[in-house]
């Protein structure tokens, strides 16, 4: 009789120590047929093959539920199958809609992206920060610690003795506000 068998005739008794020990035993058998099921799994997959010998096992050993192992090649049956309902649950959760439904995951390169190109001109943009500093000065004056002293959101933030989240706001509505400005007025006859 081999140990593995010993070892799940010990699960059966409840011995709740011959888990342990048998992981070691069947880990890279399972994590071998983790990993040819995952390679026939569509690109993208986030649960990894360790991920799924790690959670199969955990439902294969539960010591609250008897088990009844009649061999090993029953063990690694049910293995097979505890893996293929992880995986099933998995793909399940993933389709629901707040996950994005049947929306495809692309993957973005940084250069594949384009933004209008909008050119660094410090005049332009010191035109735009007076406008923008008669609308709101304390938006402006976020900008220019960002931009000219090179502070972060939460250096800024503490400067200004706003939050961080406040600060991230701002930025984000004088990033744009400026953006525009200075949009148009590289769009304007000259």
């Amino acid at each position: 009789m081999s140990d593995v068998t010993i070892l799940l005739e010990a699960l059966e008794r409840g011995e709740r120590d011959a888990s342990v020990r048998l992981l070691p035993l069947v880990y890279d058998e399972l994590r071998k047929l983790a990993a040819r099921r995952m390679s026939q799994e569509p690109a993208g997959q986030t649960l990894q093959a360790t991920a799924l010998v790690h959670e199969a096992f955990v439902r294969l050993v539960d010591v609250e539920r008897q088990q009844q192992w009649k061999s090993r090649g029953h063990f690694f049956g049910a293995a097979a199958e505890a893996m293929r309902r992880i995986l099933v649950e998995n793909a399940r959760r993933k389709r629901r809609l707040k996950r994005g439904g049947d929306v495809e995951r692309a993957d973005l390169d940084a250069d594949q992206i384009e933004a209008p190109a909008l050119r660094h001109d410090l005049l332009a943009l010191d035109e735009a920060l007076e406008q923008f500093a008669e609308q709101d000065p304390a938006k402006c004056e976020l900008v220019k610690l960002r931009f000219f002293a090179g502070l972060t959101i939460e250096q800024a933030a503490e400067v200004l003795g706003i939050s961080t989240s406040t600060a991230d706001r701002h930025w984000a509505f004088a990033r744009a506000w400026l953006y525009r400005r200075i949009a148009e007025s590289d769009s304007a006859p000259e």
